[in-house]
């Protein structure tokens, strides 16, 4: 494991308990989902990417300031909270509901899209003695799948269908 990935490490534990003491929900999503999924790091990341919800972003991003993190200046707040510290990256998309109940995009573009059901329902995951809550897999294959379809700009990456194969694999009766 690298030096960067050591320090984001040490950032979901510092996110968990921070948002743990203050009765905040966050979940990973993304490449850091998957690896407390599997119960390791598989990959270098560039960032750690969560979802809170939009009502907690504010307190979120104050008491983050309070450790030393720092808004990203090239991102919008509009869409998600991009925060800074050193080399490591956090992003935290907004979550929100719509009048059925339902968990939509939170902010942005997509805002009031709904996303995956039972996405926020995952036992948490596990690195070592490190616990952080995560999507569902199933949430994170789709997202895997549809980015491109989503975001025809961006194709998949080689590094997605690998985490494509890892999280299907991963799945009872799917290996």
């Amino acid at each position: 494991m690298g030096v960067v990935a050591g320090r984001q490490l040490d950032a979901i534990r510092e996110v968990t308990a921070l948002a743990e003491r203050a009765g905040i929900a966050v979940w990973l999503r993304g490449g850091w989902a998957m690896d407390f999924h599997l119960g390791e790091v598989t990959r270098p990341h560039a960032d750690v990417d969560w979802y809170c919800w939009r009502r907690d972003a504010d307190t979120l991003a104050d008491l983050l300031s309070a450790e030393g993190w720092r808004s990203d200046p090239r991102l919008p707040v509009t869409t998600q909270l991009d925060l800074l510290r050193g080399d490591v990256e956090l992003s935290f998309a907004y979550l929100d509901r719509d009048a059925d109940g339902r968990v939509v995009v939170g902010g942005g573009p997509w805002a009031g899209t709904p996303l995956p059901e039972g996405m926020l329902d995952a036992r948490p995951g596990r690195i070592g003695p490190l616990v952080a809550p995560v999507i569902s897999v199933a949430a994170q294959i789709e997202f895997k799948e549809m980015f491109p379809v989503w975001m025809p700009a961006r194709p998949r990456r080689a590094k997605d269908a690998a985490d494509l194969a890892r999280l299907r694999g991963s799945m009872p009766g799917q290996a």
